[in-house]
């Protein structure tokens, strides 16, 4: 009966060390996950005139993100191909919206 006592009693304690590991492990701010807020694809179609642009941003490509031109209104963004021809002459005039 002895030897069934004091692994009751080692259990014990490891459960009672492995609590105090875990509570120091709370107060360590582990880095949290982003989620993907991106354009992940890109139209070559033209944001029409009527839509009132605030301001823009370019995003490089890196996976799962690709290259393209933000257009971003009060409302909305549009991911839009960089290389379409209408691109240029839409960003004259709007500001660049930096992070």
């Amino acid at each position: 009966m002895q030897g069934w006592t004091s692994r009751l009693f080692i259990f014990a304690v490891m459960i009672t060390i492995m609590g105090c590991f875990t509570g120091a492990l709370g107060n360590y701010r582990r880095p949290t996950r982003v989620g993907v807020n991106c354009c992940t694809e890109v139209s070559k179609a033209r944001i029409p005139n009527r839509i009132k642009l605030i301001g823009y941003k370019h995003q490089n490509a890196l996976a799962p993100c690709v290259d393209a031109i933000i257009f971003y209104t009060e409302n909305e963004k549009y991911c839009s191909d960089p290389n379409a021809r209408w691109i240029n002459p839409k960003l004259k005039g709007l500001k660049e919206i930096q992070d």
